[in-house]
């Protein structure tokens, strides 16, 4: 899914041609936009630098090339189920696909999902997922015990 929304894998690693990374601004309620709004994300996560993203939205993030991408308050992921194995790194709950070999994270069990693709340079990707856990940790609510 959000491999449609960013650039062609070439494209990303050339820079999306202006510098901004293309990634599509999720479109939640009210509520969940407020939550995602007040993400403080680092400036560097995994040693990459903060990028530029088109459009220009409080609800994405970018680092690195090819891009690290953040996006808050994204659909839950079709493939979630109550059964789902998921990732616990430092108190976030964190749901991959594709199962074999999971490049594309969701934050879940949260009042906002927030999903987080890391390509295969920045591997292991839970090094990435404990730098941003801290920021949805501090500003994303837990659901009430056993939602997903």
């Amino acid at each position: 899914m959000l491999a449609a929304a960013l650039c062609l894998p070439a494209a990303l690693a050339a820079g999306c041609g202006d510098g901004a990374v293309q990634i599509a601004a999720p479109t939640p309620d009210a509520s969940t936009a407020r939550l995602c709004g007040g993400l403080r994300l680092p400036e560097k996560v995994h040693g990459q630098e903060r990028r530029d993203t088109s459009p220009d939205s409080p609800l994405t993030a970018a680092w690195g090339s090819p891009a690290i991408a953040l996006r808050c308050g994204v659909p839950r992921p079709p493939t979630l189920q109550p059964a789902s194995q998921l990732q616990t790194i430092n108190g976030v709950d964190w749901f991959g696909y594709p199962s074999d070999h999971p490049v594309t994270w969701t934050a879940v069990s949260r009042q906002a999902y927030v999903e987080v693709t890391v390509p295969a340079k920045y591997q292991p990707a839970g090094d990435v997922l404990i730098e941003l856990g801290d920021a949805i940790k501090a500003t994303v609510p837990t659901k009430p015990e056993g939602q997903v």
